[in-house]
């Protein structure tokens, strides 16, 4: 099935590992030339290298932090500069903080919303105008379950992730007459870095620890239905998916990856 993508231009926030990387790859494989934004340039680097290997496509790195206002505008005019346009945009940028409300701390609320909501904002400020140009475009807002129904000791994620779903619906409402369609994927477990951040912690009391039993015990506290974690790519897939045109009449809308575990639809 032709995925409609050939030649579209892509910005993808938290590009270079996960989620973000593995969507990259779906849409280079469809044609799309891709820019990949993260903070680290050596990750981020390897990133494109993979994606180009991969897919033989177009992979362009700009390190960056989306935090930084600066950030969003140098990102797009690199777009245009080497390709003219913006199509689409993924923000995925972002990193898991679950506390109770007594334990958040100014600078945790400030660091969370600058990093998950400002960061959105300004990347989308600055395509629109782009998308607007060549007649339409996607943005895919990577927001996850707590946004949707949030648990206890979530915050400041769930609050912001909530946030990135209001965006989503908002402006699916005021840029559907510009074509510029607005959707959320709303992450359950899904294997990831922060899971081995966490097997880093769990080693210093238990050395032999391993990903695996990480990943079994994160599926055993969720109950997720399909009884596993989610691979990368299975997220990426429908990332890009959103981002074709294929998905031209979908817009506004909130698409659960997470193997069934929201108790919501």
């Amino acid at each position: 099935m032709d995925m409609g993508l050939q030649d579209k231009v892509a910005i993808i926030t938290g590009g270079s590992y996960g989620i973000g990387k593995a969507a990259a790859l779906s849409m280079a494989r469809e044609g799309a030339r891709v820019i990949l934004v993260a903070r680290r340039a050596d990750v981020l680097e390897e990133a494109v290298q993979d994606i180009k290997t991969a897919t033989e496509g177009i992979a362009v790195p700009v390190v960056g932090d989306v935090s930084d206002k600066a950030t969003a505008e140098r990102v797009v005019k690199t777009a245009v500069d080497n390709f003219g346009r913006v199509d689409i945009l993924v923000n995925n940028a972002g990193a898991s903080m679950a506390k109770s409300f007594d334990d958040v701390s100014d600078d945790d609320w400030e660091f969370d919303f600058d990093l998950k909501v400002w960061g959105a904002v300004r990347f989308i400020r600055a395509v629109v105008p782009e998308m607007r140009k060549v007649g339409g475009g996607r943005i895919i807002n990577v927001t996850n379950l707590g946004g949707r129904t949030p648990g206890a000791s979530s915050m400041p994620t769930s609050i912001s992730r909530a946030a990135g779903q209001a965006i989503t619906k908002g402006l699916s409402r005021d840029l559907g007459k510009d074509n510029i369609l607005v959707s959320t994927v709303c992450i359950g477990l899904i294997k990831s870095g922060q899971a081995e951040r966490r097997l880093d912690r769990l080693k210093e009391s238990n050395p032999n620890m391993t990903i695996e039993d990480v990943w079994a015990e994160s599926v055993r506290g969720r109950m997720v239905p399909l009884g596993r974690m989610g691979e990368p790519e299975e997220a990426g897939d429908v990332i890009a998916f959103l981002a074709s045109a294929r998905a031209s009449y979908l817009t506004g809308i909130a698409v659960n990856i997470d193997g069934g575990t929201s108790a919501v639809l």
